[in-house]
């Protein structure tokens, strides 16, 4: 099978040129006509300004709320400094005991797949690298931001955990059925693809109540991410990204936090990953692997989308056979 192009760090949706750039075409191309009354995803269109100004409101509201640990955002920026070492990663890690175990835990898993075992951070960090590392002290810490009752019949935050799991176990099967590596960066991926939904859940409650429940009555094919930008002015593809671009994560995971639902809208060498999980999320909803409330609307996956990633039916199959399995490991590991 032949290999596409791995996703690159160096587009990022959500910066302040790319949303001037949005705003400068839409203004060029801004039409004159008067639209119904009775259309439900033009009654109350974003302009980039008013979208801007929800997703600055809500990061600023949850900053003091909830947020990954400060030894995990002091990880992510040892990693991505070119000059820190590996002695540095281990430096910082090791004064957490308890993220230690974590990390070592998920190595050491059937997930991971590594014979033998790790017995110390320093191991790990020779033989997997300083990036793999990072991706994997990152899943260890997300569980406890999935925090939250159940809001509506057919949503919890413990809900969107078992999807986002499913996601990044999807993800990951796929990077291995394309033979392309990149397993823990698929899995990461994957996993934090909607922490957007939980800024909505932190930032205001009810207007995510009202989204979940404009949902269940608009039936069978309704569209999230219009119902999202009626009530919150914004998507959870944008909170995802702004809060991504905030924690100073990889461009990359920007990148697909902020397109997994429009993946063909990346540049095409750089669209990897984005499509990767465009894919894990859409099998996820098939097997009923937690929430799917925002792939209601476009469930199937497109033949210009497996064409690009060069995957067969075949080949979704054997992803989908496995992934049951998959998902049980992977919530043993991460809970």
């Amino acid at each position: 099978m032949p290999t596409p192009t791995p996703a690159q760090n160096t587009f990022n949706p959500a910066s302040p040129q790319a949303a001037a750039a949005a705003a400068a075409k839409a203004a060029a191309t801004t039409n004159t006509g008067t639209p119904g009354a009775n259309q439900p995803a033009q009654a109350a269109p974003s302009s980039t300004a008013s979208k801007d100004q929800a997703v600055a409101n809500a990061l600023r509201e949850i900053s003091h709320i909830a947020t990954l640990p400060e030894i995990t955002l002091k990880i992510v920026s040892i990693v991505e400094d070119p000059s820190s070492t590996a002695q540095d990663l281990h430096n910082v890690i090791s004064k957490d005991p308890a993220l230690c175990t974590r990390i070592l835990k998920v190595v050491n898993s059937a997930f991971y797949g590594l014979p033998g075992q790790i017995g110390s951070i320093n191991r790990a960090i020779v033989l997997l690298g300083l990036n793999a590392v990072k991706n994997i002290a990152i899943a260890a810490s997300l569980a406890k931001l999935f925090k939250g009752g159940q809001l509506t019949p057919n949503f919890s935050a413990k809900d969107l955990w078992t999807h986002s799991i499913a996601v990044g176990t999807g993800t990951k099967l796929l990077a291995e059925q394309m033979k392309i590596g990149l397993g823990d960066e698929a899995f990461l991926a994957g996993l934090i693809h909607d922490i957007g939904i939980m800024v909505e859940l932190q930032w205001d409650r009810n207007k995510l109540v009202e989204v979940l429940e404009k949902l269940d009555k608009a039936g069978p094919t309704a569209d999230m991410m219009a119902i999202e930008t009626q009530v919150f002015g914004a998507t959870h593809q944008d909170f995802g990204s702004a809060l991504s671009e905030k924690w100073k994560f990889p461009k990359s995971f920007t990148t697909v936090i902020g397109f997994h639902h429009r993946p063909m809208d990346v540049p095409y060498d750089q669209r990897t990953m984005a499509a990767m999980v465009f894919v894990a999320d859409r099998l996820a909803a098939q097997i009923g692997a937690g929430f799917k409330g925002d792939t209601l609307s476009n469930p199937d996956i497109p033949a210009d989308v497996l064409d690009m990633l060069k995957l067969t039916q075949d080949d979704l199959t054997a992803v989908k056979a496995k992934l049951p399995d998959a998902i049980k490991v992977a919530e043993t590991v991460l809970g």
